[in-house]
C-alpha cells in the first residue's frame, strides 16, 4: 500500500478501452484480478460484485475486473452472468498488467485473485492478494470501499 498504481490500458468485453488514469480521474478504481472466466470461484466472486453493484459503481468508486482472457470470451462470460461493469482483458501482451501489479503466475499463465483499490492520485490505497482455488472474501472488498466514506 501506498506505492503507485502502474498504469493499465486495457480492453473491455464490448471493446470499449479503459486508461485507469481516466478512471481515477474523479473517483477510485478497484480493480478485481481473476483466474479465468466462467470458473466456478471467480464466477461466485464477481457474481457478488454484480448483487452489490450500487456499492461497486457509484460516484466514489469503478469497480474493473481484470484477467488474461480474451475479449470474446469476457463477453460471452458478462452476457451469461450479468455483469454490469468493465471486464478488462489481459491477454495481449499476455499478462503484462498483471506482471505490473504482482499478480501474473508464470507458471499457469493466469492472474492470480489480487484486488487493487487505486485513489485519484493513482496510489494503491488497499490491497489484498490470494493464490490460485483461494476464494476472496468478499466482505474485505465490501469494507474497503465502504471506507471510501468516512
Amino acid at each position: 500500500m501506498g506505492q503507485q498504481a502502474p498504469e493499465l490500458v486495457l480492453t473491455d468485453q464490448s471493446g470499449e478501452r479503459h486508461t485507469l488514469s481516466t478512471v481515477v480521474a474523479d473517483r477510485h478504481a478497484l480493480l478485481v484480478f481473476y483466474p479465468f472466466a466462467f470458473s466456478s470461484i471467480c464466477t461466485g466472486e464477481l457474481l457478488e460484485i454484480q448483487l452489490n453493484i450500487d456499492e461497486f459503481v457509484n460516484d466514489r468508486v469503478q469497480v474493473l475486473g481484470v484477467s488474461c482472457d480474451p475479449p470474446p470470451a469476457l463477453r460471452a462470460w458478462a452476457a451469461t452472468e450479468g455483469y454490469r461493469f468493465p471486464l478488462l482483458s489481459d491477454f495481449w501482451p499476455h499478462g503484462e498488467v498483471s506482471r505490473s501489479y504482482g499478480v501474473f503466475d508464470e507458471d499457469s499463465g493466469m492472474a492470480v485473485r489480487g484486488t487493487f483499490l487505486v485513489d485519484p492520485a493513482m496510489t494503491v490505497r488497499w490491497s489484498l492478494v490470494h493464490g490460485p482455488g483461494e476464494a476472496r472474501h468478499i466482505g474485505a472488498l465490501h469494507e474497503a470501499v465502504r471506507d471510501l466514506q468516512e
